[in-house]
């Protein structure tokens, strides 16, 4: 069995492989309420049926305007719960987990009036003024990403992942960029991370393993190095935090001060780096397309998982690919054995 294919365990949670769709927004809520729709049910649907071990739910606002638009899905009220129970019974039906990513997009809510950040710092200068939150505007937030957390394990999720990356704002608390309060939500940058993760802790079952997505490195003049990342991930870790998905940027336009070089598994040296530095799991993600790339961070033991955005967004079925590719495929769908997959 290739190494990609074999099973997974961490905590209470047993994934089949190690082949993860990541988070990612598809914009498609039509009645702008929050609530997923036919459109989300056939895509993260299609993809348990296409063999992915674990698959996450795209950025679900905790707040109504935590929403990047307002087209995307929320879960900030109980009435969510009976479309994402439908959707975790499904996808639990062909054989896969899946996970739901709780954030709040902060100063880049771009339907937000105003939209809110630690600081009143503008994410660019086509983008609207922030409101620098209150300590009781804080204290809500984190009290909303609790809420959240708790009707995800009503509705069924195998685990929640917690965005801080991408200059979401969990990730605008912890970056100096970002941050230049004079509390101590300042004084500290990753107190606000700290009081989201033990807050969720406590309304999610102990055997459910706690993710969290972190930018480990900045790309703009004076954005914050991997070895800062380092730093408060070990608090994220020390909080309750049991895997990282590790990802980079973010925290301005695309191609600030030259950005990433954005080839094949270039964030995987990113996420080796957190997991020989936290001895702590991590899923590895960022043009990991091709079958063979996949493969070797798996085999080399560079990270855990392996998360599949754009492969996925292109076909479905990348994992039933990727397993006829490395060996042969074992668990085809029976509808599909027609098909041109063969039975290893």
């Amino acid at each position: 069995m290739s190494e990609l294919f074999a099973p997974y365990e961490l905590k209470g949670l047993t994934l089949k492989n190690r082949i993860v769709m990541p988070p990612m927004c598809q914009y498609s809520v039509d009645k702008e309420d929050g609530i997923p729709n036919d459109w989300h049910f056939v895509h993260y649907v299609s993809r348990a049926v296409g063999g992915t071990g674990l698959i996450i739910v795209e950025m679900t606002g905790v707040h109504p305007d935590g929403r990047i638009t307002n087209r995307d899905t929320g879960i900030w009220s109980d009435t969510h719960i009976e479309a994402y129970r439908k959707l975790t019974e499904s996808v639990h039906a062909y054989g896969a987990k899946i996970a739901i990513q709780l954030g709040h997009a902060g100063r880049k809510a771009v339907d937000a009036e105003p939209p809110v950040a630690p600081s009143a710092i503008p994410f660019d200068a086509r983008s609207k003024q922030p409101q620098a939150l209150s300590k009781e505007g804080i204290l809500e937030m984190i009290e909303a990403f609790r809420a959240a957390a708790r009707r995800a394990v009503e509705a069924g999720f195998d685990t929640v992942e917690i965005h801080g990356a991408h200059g979401y704002l969990i990730h605008q608390f912890h970056s100096p960029l970002t941050n230049i309060r004079l509390d101590e939500y300042g004084q500290d940058p990753a107190l606000f991370g700290v009081q989201v993760v033990t807050a969720i802790r406590e309304v999610v079952p102990v055997e459910m393993p706690l993710i969290m997505r972190v930018s480990a490195k900045e790309y703009v003049d004076g954005g914050y190095d991997a070895d800062y990342a380092l730093a408060f991930c070990r608090r994220y870790k020390d909080a309750g935090v049991d895997m990282f998905h590790v990802s980079s940027g973010g925290e301005g336009p695309i191609g600030s001060n030259g950005g990433p070089n954005a080839g094949p598994a270039y964030q995987a040296d990113l996420a080796e780096y957190i997991r020989s530095g936290l001895q702590v799991p991590v899923i590895a993600v960022g043009r990991l397309e091709a079958y063979s790339e996949a493969q070797s961070i798996i085999a080399e033991k560079r990270a855990e998982l392996v998360a599949i955005g754009r492969g996925m967004l292109s076909d479905p079925y990348w994992a039933l690919h990727a397993e006829e590719a490395l060996g042969g495929v074992h668990d085809v769908p029976k509808p599909y054995e027609r098909g041109i997959w063969k039975r290893g």
